[in-house]
């Protein structure tokens, strides 16, 4: 599924989904763009970076930037961050 925010330029894949609503920019996001977008609430405009996974702290929710935009994501309220990277082995 791929979800627009209803703030900015934000556009997301989900690739894992709980229970709860995916926002962004303190606004809950669609699957169509609006008509005139609103204005992120503040303390959530610090933004989303194209490619980078976002995750919630159960490991619920996994959200791919596939557009970025000014808006924070966040489930319920709650600021999702940004996913690690795994270590690649040593290779000897």
């Amino acid at each position: 599924m791929k979800l627009k925010s209803q703030v900015c330029n934000t556009e997301v894949m989900v690739i894992r989904c709980g229970t709860g609503q995916v926002e962004c920019g303190g606004v809950p996001m669609a699957e169509d763009k609006p008509a005139a977008p609103g204005v992120p609430a503040e303390g959530k405009a610090a933004g989303t970076l194209m490619g980078k996974r976002y995750v919630d702290a159960t490991g619920s929710f996994e959200l791919l930037c596939v557009k970025p935009g000014e808006g924070s994501l966040s489930v319920d309220g709650v600021i999702l961050t940004i996913k690690d990277a795994k270590p690649l082995p040593a290779s000897d």
